[in-house]
């Protein structure tokens, strides 16, 4: 199992969905060279042992702006101690058939879910079936509005796309972009590159999907709790002791007690803070 333990201070993006080739690789590693280039570095987490994502990372030309990879796959190793410093956001790729017992744990730890969805019956009915697991079975709180749907290789004004659009109204799930069937898609994922670094001439009809994407992902990250390490905690606990002992000049006062009302002082800025 993939221990995603100890990444509260990262914002979680996970692509999910049960069924094979709906465009879970081709949205998490556009959204991964978005965020290369607009930084900080992302890293990019491969959790199917086929390798999609790291073939097309290992595609990718040393000149255009770096993305991590993770195989998490391989090792047992938590990922917290795999995860580049420098990284904000950690974009999971799921497989397609994943035990429920792990879907559970990325359903918590998730701060956004992102479901790639075809306009097919056979796509729609498997969604269907999925979601209203992970709003049974995993309990997932719709109040919480970290799960949307992108819409995937969407030929406009079909059938198939107003049964999708119907089917999402009656969940009241969020749409929020739409992809067009365009092969500006597999171009990029050959070259191991994204959206954003094709020519802009090509892509004028497609980057502001992606771009709305990475807007709703923007608010969403400013929800994420960020707290400071052990070390950075230790320290700003200090500073408030000493001005704490400096407004009083340092006569008389307890150094427990300063530390203990300083460590009450910094949680309650923290929470504050995070819950506003």
């Amino acid at each position: 199992m993939i221990n995603i333990n100890g990444l509260d201070n990262l914002h979680k993006i996970v692509v999910m969905n049960p069924k094979g080739g709906c465009g879970k690789t081709t949205l998490a590693t556009n959204l991964a060279s978005l965020y290369a280039e607009r930084g900080p570095t992302p890293t990019l987490v491969d959790c199917d042992p086929q390798g999609f994502s790291m073939r097309w990372l290992e595609k990718r030309p040393a000149t255009r702006p770096t993305v991590h990879g993770i195989e998490a796959y391989t090792s047992g190793e938590p990922l917290a101690a795999r995860v580049k410093p420098e990284s904000r956001a950690l974009i999971f790729d799921l497989p397609a058939a994943i035990p429920n017992e792990q879907l559970q744990n990325y359903t918590y730890a998730a701060d956004s879910i992102l479901i790639p969805i075809m306009p097919s019956a056979v796509d729609v009915y498997s969604a269907t079936r999925f979601i209203a697991d992970m709003l049974v079975d995993q309990q997932l709180d719709r109040r919480e509005q970290k799960l949307v749907i992108v819409a995937n290789r969407v030929r406009s004004n079909t059938k198939s796309y107003q049964m999708l659009r119907s089917f999402l109204a009656s969940l009241d799930i969020p749409m929020i972009a739409v992809l067009r069937d365009s092969q500006n898609y597999v171009h990029a994922i050959a070259q191991g590159i994204g959206l954003c670094e094709l020519p802009s001439y090509r892509t004028k009809d497609d980057i502001q999907q992606i771009d709305a994407i990475y807007t709703w992902l923007g608010r969403q990250r400013a929800k994420v709790r960020i707290f400071p390490s052990t070390e950075q905690r230790q320290g700003m606990i200090a500073d408030i002791a000493f001005r704490r002992a400096q407004d009083r000049d340092f006569q008389g006062g307890d150094p427990l007690t300063d530390w203990a009302e300083a460590e009450r002082e910094l949680n309650e800025t923290l929470f504050s803070s995070a819950d506003g």
